[in-house]
This record gives C-alpha cells, structure tokens and sequence, in this order.
C-alpha cells in the first residue's frame, strides 16, 4: 500500500467519481482504475460501491478515510519537517480564506509573499471562514485567514491580526436613514439582511440582540458581505458591515451605547508543524498589522 493509492481513494472518495478524480489528480480514469482495484486487493475488502453512474462508500471504505487522511498528512509533516532543516523556503503552501478578507486585506501582502519568496506555490481556497477554520481543524489547509469565533477554540491555535469594527447600514433613502440616533429595538421593526446563520459574524450580531431580548426580522441571508451591501444599497433592508465597506451607496446608523467588531486572525493546527512558507507568511500577515 503506497501512500498515492490512499490519495487516489481520498480523491475519489471527494470528487464522487473516477472521472472527477482524475481530472484532479490529472491521470486517467483507468488508472484511477487500477489503483483503486490494487488497494482493494491490497485490504480484501470491496472500497466503493457502484450502481450506476454513482459511486458510494462502502463501510470499508468509509472506516478507511479518515485513516488515509491521517496517513498523507503525517507523510506531509514528515517532508515539511525535512524541508525546515534546510531553513529553504520553498514547496505548496495551502491557505483558507473568505471572500472578503482575500478581497480587502490580502493582496498586498500576497503580492510581497510572492515576490520575497517565488519558489512558493500558494495554493489559495477562497471559502467561508468557517470552512477554512475546519480544513485546518481537519488538516487539509495549513493556515487559515479567517473571521475568528467570538469565542476561542481550544482545538486550534489563533492570532489576531486585525480588529474589524462593524457598522449599521442602510440605504440613504431607508427610513431608518432619516433618524438621527436608533436604537437595537427600533431596528428589529424593520428587514435585516445579515450572513448566513452559520457564520460567526451572524453569531457576534445575534447575540448582541438576544442580551437585549429582542427578535431580529430577517429577509435574507447570504455569505458574501459585497452581495450583502448591494441588498443594503438598494433599500431591501439594513446591515451590520465592516466599516471598511462603507461609501456612499450606504449611510452609517448611529446606535448610542453599542459598539461591535469581529476579529480577523490566521488559525492554524496546533499538532502540526509549521512549513518555513507558512511561518514567512504570517510574519508578513503580523507586519502588515502592525504598519
């Protein structure tokens, strides 16, 4: 058993198909094929069922992959770890991040990484913050860029960066526009539009209601803050929002008494060890900050 037949499985397993596998791992789907055939032979035990054009795990192969995961990732702690003696900065680097902080805070400091250190490949997922912080919980990232929880998880390490302070919005033409102050009860008359219940911005702007025992109206949800805005600057409702989004298609809402921000951090895996890439890029990430 070698370790690029358990990442043939892993591929299959992910993608749902050998073809999907294939074109990811860039092989044929006959040898996606065959290496799926000698790892069976290999175990005595059938990995997939095929009925159809759909392909399931069997019981065996669902008791395998978290096994396998967990094979690739101590060979690739192993390889970094070699890699590290040599103090040489080079090899795949894989970060998580949303949307909007790859958007509004990482390209200058993607562009300077990329210039100091051009023997990296950066592999970046562009995701919800809160699936990057379980890629890197789960090992399939090495660094998180993320919105970090309003409370600390004890089974990853984290860093604040930047704090991110958090606006209410509306539209100039919005009712509540016309107010000089507002207050949290006098929102919850009117539409909100906030991120996705899962989201940890959407828990920061929830629980600062629920202190107050008060139910928000929400019309819509949706993970990307840019999508959010347009919502808000056509009058479909207000918003919490960075205060870095603020323009004038939008007008800050004064709240007396309440002031609210999130945090933005890099998270990593505590049992991991540190690729020379990763720990470059976050003296970056933690110079940046501090400009």
């Amino acid at each position: 058993m070698d370790t690029h037949s358990l990442q043939v499985f892993i591929s299959v397993a992910d993608t749902g198909s050998f073809t999907g596998a294939g074109e990811q791992l860039f092989l044929t789907q006959p040898a996606i094929s065959k290496r799926i055939a000698q790892l069976e032979e290999q175990l005595g035990a059938r990995l997939f069922d095929r009925i159809g054009r759909q392909i399931h795990l069997t019981e065996a192969g669902q008791a395998l992959l978290p096994k396998a995961r967990a094979v690739l990732r101590e060979m690739e702690d192993i390889r970094r770890s070699i890699t590290n003696l040599s103090g040489r900065v080079a090899g795949k680097l894989r970060i998580g991040t949303s949307h909007h902080i790859g958007l509004h805070r990482l390209p200058p400091i993607l562009r300077q990484f990329s210039r100091q250190y051009p023997d990296v490949q950066l592999d970046i997922h562009f995701i919800d913050s809160e699936e990057a912080w379980e890629g890197v919980l789960h090992g399939d990232l090495e660094l998180g860029v993320v919105t970090l929880p309003p409370q600390p998880d004890p089974r990853v390490q984290q860093t604040v960066i930047w704090n991110d302070p958090l606006v209410f919005m509306v539209a100039p033409e919005h009712a509540l526009a016309q107010e000089r102050e507002v207050s949290l009860e006098m929102l919850t008359d009117y539409s909100a539009i906030l991120p996705s219940p899962v989201t940890f911005t959407r828990r920061i702007v929830e629980d600062l209601f629920h202190q107050q025992s008060l139910t928000l109206d929400i019309s819509m949800s949706t993970n990307y803050l840019e999508t959010i805005h347009m919502m808000v600057a056509i009058g479909l409702g207000w918003s919490v929002l960075p205060a870095s989004m603020l323009d004038d298609q939008v007008k800050a809402l004064s709240v007396p008494g309440v002031s609210i921000q999130r945090q933005l951090g890099v998270v990593t895996h505590p049992s991991r060890s540190p690729s020379n890439a990763a720990r470059c890029f976050t003296d970056l990430l933690r110079s940046a900050a501090q400009a």
